[in-house]
């Protein structure tokens, strides 16, 4: 669309809508079109993954039938790929330390969170005047 062609619309648009709705109307157009854009983003991007698992799948059917032995270069990148991504995958659970758990509370009997000692636990206070 053109520049003419754009103010052409918004003045038909002006003259049917009015001034009050106008900017209201345009808000809603941007947003259809922002929501067609995420849209046409996601399909794209879904398209080309599959594209690359299929190339993937038959990549590797042909190194089955080989034998997986003398592979071509592309064959060898797309299996040490395939290795890497199965790698990838069981890698982060075998690394995981009870320590390294980001997520850990608090237990009841438990003054500790995170690795920090509370220092609000009655007793624990460097101005208690209890003691003598």
């Amino acid at each position: 669309m053109g520049m003419g062609e754009i103010l052409i619309i918004a003045v038909i648009g002006l003259l049917v809508l009015g001034p009050e709705r106008m900017p209201i109307a345009i808000r809603t157009v941007v947003q259809w079109i922002k929501s067609a854009k995420q849209m046409a983003t996601a399909v794209s991007t879904e398209i080309n993954q599959e594209l690359k698992i299929s190339e993937l799948h038959q990549n590797l059917k042909k190194a089955e039938e080989q034998g997986l032995n003398n592979l071509s270069p592309e064959l060898n990148d797309s299996l040490q790929e395939l290795r890497d991504a199965a790698a990838s995958v069981t890698r982060p659970y075998a690394q995981a330390e009870p320590e390294d758990d980001p997520y850990k509370t608090a237990t009841p009997n438990d003054n500790t969170v995170e690795g920090t000692q509370s220092n609000d636990a009655p007793g624990n206070s460097s101005n208690d005047n209890s003691k003598s």
